[in-house]
């Protein structure tokens, strides 16, 4: 199998819109309403269970699973355990989104203890992707001082726990494993300025990438999501006059993407070549 195409992206979307899959969002509390709204306009559904008493169970029967390192309690940090520990172990895909790792001890910590239950993909900035990967990462709270493009070697290493790994930025790289077991990285271009003005965008897409893990394989997947999120956010910003007016056109945007709109419009090209 190749690295993912636009034509490969174009068919994860189609087998999104048919199998509406349902995302259990373990996020953080700035997060959850936008990202849950972004799931639903992108052919998804979402249910925000992030309680010990109940995420370990449910992370057994949704489609896939979204940890999220945002606003994390204790309270929290218990429900993520449960959670990816379960999601491993019964077989379902989830997500890590690291987010702030690196620069705030306690979170780095359990976030590298979440590794232990081998996240199917990790998904955050060059910074965060930086630390969870064992190195100093250059973050600066939530956001990244580091160049997407310099996280890939990173990246490759956290594929010896996971099977696709993304840093986000003006471009976005993506490395992963294909069904056949080869590795390889590719970018995928596109996106607005106007994403990081918007709260909760970056969250969103560790939400869409569950999604998308969900109905497809996770270098795909991951793939498919960032080329989503880039297409729909060129949209929205052509006829947006800001932050404000961009946020219900981005979600037009999401919602009225189709499979043509990823093969004709998506920038996805190869990084390097499969090993």
């Amino acid at each position: 199998m190749p690295l993912p195409t636009a034509e490969d992206v174009a068919g994860a979307l189609e087998e999104l819109r048919s199998q509406v899959p349902l995302v259990q969002s373990l996020t953080n509390i700035v997060s959850a309403n936008f990202l849950t709204n972004v799931l639903l306009a992108a052919g998804a559904t979402n249910a925000v269970i992030d309680n010990p008493h109940e995420a370990e169970f449910f992370a057994t029967i949704a489609g896939a699973v979204l940890i999220n390192l945002g606003t994390p309690t204790d309270f929290q940090a218990e429900a993520f355990t449960l959670a990816a520990k379960s999601a491993h172990e019964s077989g379902r895909p989830w997500v890590l989104d690291p987010v702030g790792v690196g620069g705030l001890p306690w979170r780095t910590k359990l976030a590298v203890d979440l590794l232990t239950h081998r996240p199917t993909a990790i998904r955050g900035n060059a910074g965060e992707i930086a630390a969870v990967a064992g190195q100093s990462g250059a973050t600066r709270g939530v956001d990244s001082v580091a160049e997407a493009a310099d996280a890939v070697p990173l990246a490759l290493k956290l594929l010896d726990i996971s099977e696709a790994v993304s840093a986000s930025g003006p471009v976005d790289y993506v490395s992963g494993r294909t069904r056949e077991g080869d590795i390889g990285t590719v970018r995928v271009h596109g996106g607005s300025a106007l994403l990081p003005k918007v709260t909760a965008t970056g969250c969103s897409l560790g939400a869409l990438s569950a999604a998308y893990l969900a109905v497809t394989d996770p270098f795909t997947g991951l793939v498919a999501a960032h080329t989503h999120f880039s297409v729909a956010a060129e949209v929205a910003a052509r006829a947006a006059a800001g932050p404000g007016t961009f946020v219900p056109l981005f979600l037009d945007a999401l919602a009225s993407t189709t499979p043509g709109d990823l093969r004709g419009k998506g920038h996805i090209e190869p990084h390097d070549q499969l090993v």
